[in-house]
């Protein structure tokens, strides 16, 4: 099971090229990739977004946000900001989700690499 970030399904949903989009391209095949829910609002949240589009990311399975979610985010966050690393909220609540549920994250996105030296994120690309 995976999980793809907002950079990943952009560029796989505009039929770019990239190992990553090929990557989740095989595992939607498979049925092995779950949706984060900010990258599943992050996606929404485009205006030109075809409703077609739309209707199938909803249908991507959606990981569950366990108790204490916002707070674990929250120290998460501080913990790689304590490093002096960029830490973008929608990504600290990416990676918390990956986490919480030990699932890998399939991006292009490198701000990722803070979460993995702090956290022990598993990143497929990066």
């Amino acid at each position: 099971m995976i999980a793809a970030d907002t950079s990943t399904w952009v560029a796989f949903l505009q039929a770019g090229e990239g190992e990553d989009a090929d990557l989740l391209d095989k595992a939607l095949e498979d049925r092995q990739v779950v949706m984060v829910p900010v990258v599943l609002t992050e996606l929404l949240s485009d205006p030109k977004l075809p409703s077609g589009v739309a209707k199938a990311l909803i249908e991507v399975p959606l990981i569950e946000i366990r108790s204490d979610f916002w707070q674990r985010a929250g120290a998460l966050r501080a913990k790689v900001l304590a490093k002096h690393r960029k830490a973008r909220l929608g990504d600290a609540l990416i990676a918390q989700c990956c986490l919480d549920h030990d699932i890998p994250l399939l991006t292009r996105d490198r701000d990722f690499r803070a979460f993995v030296e702090v956290a022990g994120l598993d990143l497929l690309l990066d």
